[in-house]
């Protein structure tokens, strides 16, 4: 018996691994995060397969169920949104099943950063530009550790990714403002990949507005950093003639 932590992908139910898709077809258990998982991923599990939404149950009535199926010996597909290790709450119930020496297994999936720059039709990292990526959230229920504020990482004039924040925007605005400039490019994505999804692109002088002319105030992700409306770029070394010339005297040799 094994328990499966599956990412669902953002939104759009053919955004999932072929492995999680075929564990969700095979577990008799399906648990899943009922008001961001895609009914569609759910609706793919075998039709004798009990399916379960956890959105109301509380971290001790989910492990029960999962240790109950560990007795009968059923396999589980514990079904997240977008990839389980990126804000996806699994660090508690591992450190559950690893109590109660209960099996498990990480399959990852796309987060919303990604999905948005498919959307965006933008690459996250541009040479000169931005080579870093940083996955973050602003402070709220959950505080940040030291060393982790918001002002603190837009030091580094990283491409920023930030999750569950929108609310919070006119603030973050404020404290992103001094270390990338008002002018800079910003993206804010709601419902990325979903068949509603929406979005606003502006800079962080006027992007506050444009949100709230839209009225997101949850399920969207924040981009923000010069890559999103880049003004020219060097062409990465990987197309250069030198790489290629490099590349052919290598392979003559193997």
């Amino acid at each position: 018996m094994t328990v499966y932590f599956i990412g669902a992908g953002p939104g759009d139910p053919e955004l999932i691994t072929v492995k999680g898709q075929r564990l969700i077809r095979q577990c008799p258990l399906v648990l899943y995060a009922g008001s961001l998982v895609p009914k569609e991923v759910v609706l793919a599990a075998n039709p004798q397969a009990e399916t379960v939404n956890t959105a109301d149950l509380s971290l001790e009535e989910i492990i029960a169920r999962i240790r109950a199926a560990h007795a009968q010996n059923r396999d589980v597909a514990r079904v997240h949104t977008g990839d389980p290790a990126l804000f996806g709450a699994i660090g508690e119930q591992m450190r559950e099943l690893e109590k109660w020496k209960i099996p498990y297994e990480v399959v990852p999936g796309v987060t919303a950063a990604f999905a948005g720059a498919a959307l965006l039709r933008r690459e996250l990292t541009l040479p000169g530009i931005s080579q870093t990526i940083i996955l973050t959230r602003h402070a709220g229920k959950t505080p940040m550790p030291e060393g982790e504020s918001l002002p603190e990482l837009a030091r580094h004039k990283a491409t920023l990714a930030i999750y569950l924040s929108v609310d919070k925007l006119p603030e973050i605005v404020a404290e992103l403002i001094p270390h990338y400039g008002a002018d800079c490019p910003v993206a804010v994505l709601h419902r990325v990949s979903w068949p509603d999804q929406d979005g606003a692109v502006g800079t962080l002088a006027d992007i506050a507005d444009q949100v709230a002319a839209k009225g997101f105030t949850r399920t969207a992700l924040i981009l923000v950093g010069r890559v999103i409306q880049p003004q020219g770029f060097p062409p990465s070394y990987l197309y250069s003639a030198e790489h290629a010339e490099r590349y052919r005297a290598s392979a003559s040799f193997r």
